[in-house]
């Protein structure tokens, strides 16, 4: 049975004619039988070969399986039941386990994908040998619950490494919806429902009329160009409904979305109703917040840096080549067959020079000298900014880690509608994978936020490494003129409107758009040079006034450059005072960019690390005690079915 407020989503899924990937057609293969259509046996087999032959992603694809046989076994045919058992029981569940291939099994939402699905594997199969490994369901089931146990921990006493990502929170909920549905050890429920809770609190304080939209730990192309290109906002909306201004139909219902069938079959995860009023909430918010931590404080949390248990959660958070990691990748890349694994490629290739480091016990040393580019994939703790309106939205990752590279950073975005959005950044390359032309960042920026106003300085640093040397001398902003209403060029500003939300950016140095024919034509603005300062200024006929009064104001707003520090006097937020170096001023008062909350706004506020986080809307409220293993709800979302 599903609720019915969903049906007609689910139904809108199916007929969507946007191709499934094998890592996805076993999960909406199981949303058909609920609709009354027939399952699809042949697809399902397709997704046991593209498991069995060890593709990247195969992750993705065996909790669809695992939901077949925990909730749709009586709906297949007892041929395709040997097919799909055999699958399971034949599958490589950790790194340490028997076979050569190039799967990715340590970022952060692999991590608790393998975790939870060789625990529900084992506990479905408790006597069998697995037949990689040779262990037996209920030997994988002891192996598998520690590993969750400190994974869930992490999570929510300080957040996801790969925060707010538009892509990766899709492949988190697909992992604990299965803990909260299949898994029989009560205790483990509860933290993974209560981590739930969390995740969808970071949906709810950062979303844009149903649109996860915002500072991202990891993004892609597409996702950061569009909102409606977000992964997560169809489970979005089968969580908390349609949102007050959001777009009807289509553009909710990508069939990109891994977790939207699991958040339309789950049985017991009930969302609390406070939940679903703060995503619906009209008033302004800001919202502050930490994710992540910090390498240098892998201590505080129980990371080591001697044994693999650790070095696969110091990979969750893709601390490769840190000085303090590098002795163990080199055990971990030997342990685990990994030299050959195409996604270690870069460290492969470097294999010699590295074990000469070792051997001369210059690794840690030489690991510092090149820190800026070999440690691009760390997220690190961000102190993350998000300012939300009726009319647009701005988001940030303040202050964060300036200079170093990055690899799939999203750093800030302004959005207006679900395609009018605004970002700037270094390209790392043309093309190729990330970091690249839209994704990524080739050197970070310094960016600090004040509510609707952000200040982006960007120092290109371009020094030789072996990931990425920088030849793009130059920084761009993504700004789609034909997704705005009306675009106007002045004074060096660009002021852009949709409907009544209101858009201003400025860049230090001359830009020019791109006017080669191709995607990016009239929608890219490119700056040349090493250096550059970026303003961008959000407002709205409420707010301003009339486009053209918000257009006035800001042109004659008093603003001069010194090198890479800008003093800008906002038309709303007063003078502000910024650059590469130095605090952030506004009035002449600083203001702190560093070691915020796990919460703090209007609903919810909780310390970093946080233990207990309490969210409360009116008479509604949500408690969660993670110490206490507990979880309190002034009530949930209704749940016909």
């Amino acid at each position: 049975m599903i609720h019915s407020a969903h049906r007609e989503l689910i139904e809108a899924f199916l007929d969507n004619e946007e191709p499934l990937s094998q890592t996805r057609a076993s999960h909406y293969q199981l949303l058909r039988t609920v609709t009354g259509r027939e399952l699809q046996e042949e697809e399902i087999s397709r997704v046991c070969d593209f498991i069995d032959e060890r593709h990247d992603c195969a992750d993705f694809a065996v909790h669809g399986l695992l939901r077949l046989l925990y909730q749709f076994a009586n709906a297949v045919g007892s041929e395709l039941t040997a097919r799909v058992r055999a699958t399971v029981l034949a599958f490589k569940y950790w790194p340490d386990e028997p076979g050569l291939d190039s799967l990715c099994t340590w970022t952060e939402n692999h991590t608790i994908l393998y975790a939870s699905a060789a625990y529900l594997a084992g506990q479905l199969f408790p006597d069998e040998v697995f037949t990689n490994a040779g262990h037996t369901g209920c030997e994988k089931m002891a192996i598998a619950r520690p590993r969750i146990v400190r994974w869930l921990d992490l999570r929510f006493r300080t957040g996801f490494s790969e925060w707010l990502s538009n892509v990766y929170y899709d492949e988190d909920l697909v992992a604990l919806l299965s803990l909260v549905d299949f898994c029989g050890d009560e205790e483990l429920v509860q933290r993974a429902t209560m981590v739930t809770d969390l995740m969808l609190l970071d949906v709810a304080l950062n979303s844009f009329q149903g649109f996860f939209a915002g500072s991202h730990g990891r993004s892609y192309e597409d996702q950061n160009k569009r909102a409606s290109g977000d992964s997560v906002a169809a489970a979005a909306r089968l969580f908390f409904g349609v949102p007050a201004g959001a777009v009807p139909g289509g553009a909710f219902l990508p069939r990109r979305s891994l977790s939207a069938p699991s958040a339309a079959l789950t049985t017991r995860y009930r969302l609390p109703r406070v939940l679903q009023a703060v995503a619906h909430d009209p008033a302004p918010l800001l919202n502050r917040q930490r994710m992540g931590i910090e390498i240098e404080d892998a201590e505080r949390f129980g990371l080591g840096f001697r044994s693999l248990e650790d070095g696969v959660l110091l990979f969750a958070l893709e601390a490769y080549l840190h000085p303090r990691t590098a002795a163990l990748t080199l055990r971990m890349m030997e342990a685990f067959d990994w030299w050959q694994n195409s996604f270690l490629k870069d460290i492969g290739d470097s294999r010699r020079l590295l074990e000469t480091l070792q051997r001369l016990g210059l690794l840690r040393f030489g690991m510092r000298l090149l820190e800026k580019d070999v440690c691009r994939n760390i997220r690190g703790a961000p102190n993350l900014i998000t300012y939300r309106t009726p009319h647009y939205m701005l988001s940030s990752a303040a202050d964060h880690r300036a200079g170093y590279g990055g690899d799939q950073h999203h750093i800030w975005q302004a959005t207006l509608g679900p395609d009018a959005v605004c970002f700037t950044a270094h390209p790392a390359k043309r093309e190729g994978p990330t970091p690249n032309y839209w994704a990524g960042e080739g050197t970070l920026p310094r960016v600090t936020q004040v509510k609707n106003v952000l200040i982006s300085v960007y120092r290109i640093n371009t020094m030789p490494g072996p990931y990425v040397t920088h030849r793009l001398l130059f920084t761009h902003a993504w700004l789609p003129r034909d997704a705005f209403d009306e675009i106007i060029e002045r004074d060096g500003w660009v002021l852009a409107r949709k409907g009544d939300g209101y858009l201003a950016l400025r860049s230090r140095n001359a830009y020019h758009w791109q006017t080669e024919e191709g995607p990016d034509k009239d929608r890219e603005m490119i700056a040349p040079g090493k250096t550059n300062v970026w303003i961008c200024e959000l407002g709205s006929r409420e707010e301003s006034g009339s486009f053209d009064q918000f257009v006035a104001a800001v042109c004659a707003a008093p603003l001069r450059f010194r090198g890479t520090r800008v003093d800008y006097t906002s038309p709303s937020q007063g003078h502000l005072q910024f650059g590469w170096r130095g605090p952030f001023r506004r009035d002449g008062q600083m203001v702190p960019l560093r070691d915020f909350p796990r919460y703090d706004n209007d609903y919810a506020q909780a310390p970093y690390p946080a233990d207990l986080v309490r969210v409360r809307r009116g008479d509604d409220w949500l408690a969660l005690d993670w110490n206490k293993v507990e979880r309190e709800a002034s009530g949930f979302t209704k749940a016909d079915s």
